[in-house]
């Protein structure tokens, strides 16, 4: 087990339906965040949410154009989640995000890089 005491994880919120051009968004970001050699980056779909437009989007069987909730959740190093926050914000024409410190710990021999 490794401890790194300074890391942050980077949550940005979207609905599903973003894009950037032809790409979704939030394939787009994960992709930015490997270029940037980020340690990882997760995707998560919402069952339920509202934003600034106000109107909430669910999954609900009746509405099947739900244009769902999408969090990207991205971990690294502080300073490295940081330095990707100017790099990203060109991407996104409107959402949030929110950046938590975090003490990351590593399990395992996983052949990667520390952060």
């Amino acid at each position: 087990m490794t401890d790194i005491p300074n890391g942050a994880v980077l949550r940005i919120y979207l609905k599903e339906s973003d894009k950037y051009g032809s790409k979704l968004l939030h394939e787009e970001l994960v992709a930015r965040a490997l270029e940037a050699g980020l340690a990882g980056a997760t995707v998560l779909r919402g069952a339920a949410g509202f934003g600034a437009t106000a109107t909430i989007h669910t999954t609900k069987i009746l509405r099947l154009s739900s244009d769902l909730p999408i969090i990207v959740e991205i971990v690294d190093a502080e300073e490295k989640i940081e330095a990707f926050l100017p790099e990203i914000e060109p991407l996104i024409p409107s959402g949030a995000a929110t950046v938590h410190r975090v003490r990351l710990v590593r399990f395992g021999d996983t052949n990667e890089p520390e952060i």
